[in-house]
């Protein structure tokens, strides 16, 4: 799941076998698996087979198989597709950082305009679309990353939807202290990178799209996570801002962005309604 122990034990799946060349990694999953974490898994599983490794699923539970064969996430590993028939998930794509413009309307189809969502309207929906597109354009210009995985799932009796957004790139800490001379540690930079206006784009107008997603989040109740290298960032309204250290890097960056769905509040951005505006 989401949690700090459970991105620890992707982290150290990756890094017990960074090392191996012309391997079979057999990958065994004996518990419930949640179907926005196959973009994490996606990654690092890319990352393990450049090494000219091949992975194996030695074993699926039966509840995890299905959800990922719903995602689509288990077709890249030769298992045929499930119907979801409950569209409970946010399929699994594995895309080029040239994927642009597929993966905004992917946003919008897949995630913005699913009906569990809170009443957006239209501004305000466009914003959003843009600044989790944003994170895709982060990666796509500044992480050197070969693919970007996406992926995410409805969980009905938890009031959630939990969206992920993964690179294989450099990590914060190395992409801002590349940019600006810093010298950051990984908690550092993914502050930074979530503050107001911060951006590592030159020339280009942006940096607002981290802040205004956990403006939107905090208001709804949900949670907002970037793992990056070594950091782990947490921020929630009951709990505010999380900061932990992994005793390993992840070999790229995490951002998932959780949702609640039972806020019954219409929101809309500044200037669009004369009702209650969100910003």
């Amino acid at each position: 799941n989401t949690s700090f122990e459970s991105y620890a034990r992707l982290i150290r799946l990756y890094n017990e076998h960074k090392s191996y060349s012309a391997n079979t990694i057999n990958i065994s999953i004996k518990q419930w698996f949640a179907a926005n974490m196959c973009s994490a898994l996606g990654g690092i599983l890319d990352k393990l087979s450049l090494g000219f490794n091949q992975i194996h699923f030695s074993e699926i539970l039966n509840g995890a198989q299905s959800i990922m064969q719903k995602n689509d996430f288990l077709l890249y590993y030769g298992y045929p597709r499930i119907f979801d028939n409950n569209n409970t998930t946010i399929k699994y794509f594995k895309l080029k950082p040239t994927d642009g413009r597929f993966f905004h309307l992917y946003i919008v189809n897949e995630l913005l305009n699913r009906p569990e969502l809170p009443n957006l309207k239209p501004e305000l929906k466009k914003k959003i679309s843009e600044s989790i597109y944003e994170i895709f354009v982060n990666a796509q210009i500044h992480s050197e990353t070969d693919y970007i995985y996406t992926c995410g799932q409805f969980f009905p009796n938890k009031h959630k939807i939990e969206f992920t957004i993964t690179d294989t790139g450099i990590g914060f800490k190395n992409r801002i202290n590349k940019r600006f001379g810093k010298n950051l540690n990984s908690i550092q930079a993914i502050k930074w990178a979530a503050g107001n206006y911060h951006s590592t784009k030159t020339n280009i107008s942006g940096g607002i799209g981290l802040a205004l997603l956990k403006e939107f989040i905090t208001n709804n109740d949900g949670k907002f996570q970037i793992i990056s290298d070594d950091g782990f960032y947490q921020y929630d309204k009951t709990s505010g801002e999380q900061l932990k250290l992994f005793s390993e890097p992840f070999p790229g960056t995490i951002v998932n962005l959780q949702f609640r769905t039972d806020d019954n509040t219409s929101y809309s951005a500044l200037g669009e309604y004369n009702a209650e505006d969100l910003f």
